[in-house]
């Protein structure tokens, strides 16, 4: 594995990448012990996502395109499937969330998925909110979770 940082307007970002694909987007100080096993370096995927996030921050891309290579249990896999499909500017809440993916009952369990999602922006969990308002939480703080949106569009929020 190898690792990138770059700067964007929500700080430092860590890009972690396989050969397979994206690992992980950390924000500062987040899961950097995902470090421990990569070298700093460079790789088709981590330019390309790099790439790809300065023009989503410019405004000019609405969705990415880069393989995937996310470790996770079958549910929050199914999770992360599920955000990806939310459309860009758009919002939905947690219990949608679960209809979506099938189980209504389990709106905490998605917002947990949610939280370990590996790779935040590139797998919109931002878009998720709670269905009576406000922002709820997001691994890169409130303020980035709202600069997102507010990046986006979204007015549901």
């Amino acid at each position: 594995m190898v690792f990138k940082k770059i700067k964007s307007p929500v700080g430092e970002l860590v890009l972690v990448a396989s050969e397979k694909g994206l690992c992980a987007v950390l924000m500062e100080g987040e899961g950097w012990e995902i470090l421990r096993d990569a070298s700093p370096g460079d790789s088709r995927v981590l330019s390309r996502i790099e790439s790809q996030l300065k023009e989503y921050f410019a405004g000019r891309r609405k969705k990415f395109a880069v393989p995937l290579d996310l470790s996770g249990t079958a549910f929050q896999k199914m999770a992360w499937r599920a955000l990806s499909k939310i459309p860009f500017g758009k919002t939905m809440s947690y219990s949608e969330q679960a209809m979506r993916m099938g189980d209504s009952g389990s709106a905490r369990a998605v917002g947990q998925a949610n939280g370990r999602n590996p790779v935040p922006i590139v797998v919109p969990c931002h878009r998720v909110v709670p269905k009576n308002g406000g922002l709820g939480g997001y691994s890169g703080g409130a303020g980035i979770k709202e600069y997102l949106l507010s990046l986006e569009g979204a007015k549901n929020f």
